[in-house]
């Protein structure tokens, strides 16, 4: 209402008020006081409040630094050290401060930008030391493409405040414990069935004790059932450390078997067999955990994984989509070369087909089979599929252990904080790749590098 007393304005002649202003410039009262008042305000207007012509050097850089935070945020993980048998790809630009307008003379200044990143005011060396510490290091994050402001923020205070992975003595310990089991197992196997084919887990055995903490800490969320699908590499390792498998079943396997038309046969070789057990957490909590067989094909066993899973939901969990996890763990050739993830990855938000939520662990050999990964696929990762449900991941070195199993814990607070949320982390050793699907109220699927 207020506009449209003035909305002449907008037919009136501007050479006549141009012709009135110079009258006004001459003498006020050459002009009826009506224009007089208008160009007493036009005039104090340009007396107080006059157009700065430079913004003010200081705050221009404080909105550099802010840049600065940005990229370390969405680019970040192109610059981490997340493999320990090569150097990474080289990408540009980098996040070298000129590149932002800033200089080495700025590195001392003070700045109030730092609160960006939950830092009192503090120099830009220190605020570049906090960002390479949460985005460059041994742990990797893309996230923020995600069409979700809240899931964004949740993640973002997280990882820049809490990417700082704090343990016991007992927790340390258990760790090596089960790094152990898995290195000794598969020593073992080498030197008594030397020459037959067993897809070693060497390189790749921080997965036993990843698992491990996993089920761990699910089953104090209130999990009850876990189903697991996987490929050969790992598996006999898995089934010895994690589902309790006796030794002398599983080298009995490698001895071979005669046929006995009485005796129940699986008739398959070792590598492809499946299990169901009960086991005891460590926090006293039982869970039931059942491992798919697999005759082969690798990334096969997937929807065979999450249709186990939501019969499960339907007839014996009375539809407690909270009550049982899906775990999924790929190589990182076949995620990225097979169709099938595609087809799953498309089922995971559709009403019949949900599970809840599935988490996914990607061993990386460096090597697919006998492919280069820089000929096997275009993307940048080989769980960039998994960006068509907008999933945030997590890269991380296997070898540093301890971050590993943070980002294991958090990757369950996701599920229990947000939901629809899909998380992932990509590992390196041989490289390894966690990838969870969260979310409480729609379903799955995910992966990694």
């Amino acid at each position: 209402m207020g506009l449209d007393r003035f909305s002449f304005l907008n037919s009136i002649d501007i050479d006549y008020i141009d012709e009135l202003h110079q009258r006004y410039l001459v003498d006020k009262r050459l002009v009826e006081p009506t224009w007089r008042s208008f160009f007493d305000g036009y005039e104090f207007s340009k007396f107080n409040y006059q157009e700065v012509d430079q913004i003010p050097t200081n705050v221009l850089k404080e909105f550099m630094v802010i840049n600065l935070i940005n990229a370390y945020r969405s680019r970040g993980h192109l610059f981490t050290k997340t493999n320990p048998v090569r150097e990474r790809r080289k990408y540009q630009p980098t996040l070298e401060i000129k590149n932002f307008g800033l200089d080495q003379e700025d590195l001392l200044t003070v700045f109030q930008a730092s609160e960006q990143v939950g830092l009192e005011p503090c120099s830009l060396n220190d605020i570049i030391i906090h960002l390479e510490a949460t985005y460059c290091e041994s742990i990797g994050i893309e996230y923020q493409y995600i069409r979700h402001p809240e899931r964004v923020e949740w993640i973002r205070k997280n990882i820049e405040l809490k990417n700082r992975p704090q343990f016991s003595k007992d927790q340390k310990k258990h760790i090596l414990h089960k790094l152990n089991q898995a290195t000794v197992f598969e020593q073992f196997l080498q030197k008594k069935f030397v020459g037959q084919k067993r897809f070693s887990i060497e390189g790749a055995e921080s997965l036993i004790p990843a698992l491990d903490v996993l089920i761990e800490n699910g089953s104090n969320l209130g999990l009850k059932e876990f189903v697991v699908g996987m490929a050969h590499r790992g598996r006999l390792n898995v089934l010895a450390n994690i589902f309790n498998k006796t030794y002398d079943k599983i080298f009995s396997e490698f001895e071979g078997k005669e046929y006995d038309d009485e005796v129940l046969f699986d008739g398959d070789v070792k590598y492809h067999l499946g299990i169901t057990s009960e086991v005891m957490t460590d926090s006293g909590n039982n869970v039931k955990i059942t491992l798919s067989p697999n005759p082969s094909h690798l990334e096969a066993v997937d929807p065979v994984v999450e249709g186990i899973t939501r019969s499960k939901i339907d007839h014996e969990l009375g539809g407690d989509e909270k009550k049982i996890l899906p775990i999924l763990i790929h190589g990182d050739a076949a995620i990225a070369g097979q169709g099938v993830v595609y087809e799953v990855i498309q089922m995971a938000q559709l009403k019949g087909y949900r599970t809840g939520g599935s988490l996914h662990i990607v061993i990386n050999n460096q090597v697919g089979f006998t492919t280069n990964y820089l000929d096997a696929r275009s993307s940048t990762y080989c769980t960039d599929i998994a960006k068509l449900l907008y999933v945030q991941y997590f890269m991380l070195m296997v070898m540093m252990l301890k971050r590993l199993f943070k980002l294991s814990t958090l990757l369950l607070d996701i599920d229990k904080n947000i939901q629809e949320m899909f998380s992932l982390i990509y590992c390196a050793t041989e490289n390894m790749a966690i990838m969870r699907a969260m979310n409480q109220n729609s379903p799955n699927l995910n992966f990694t590098k």
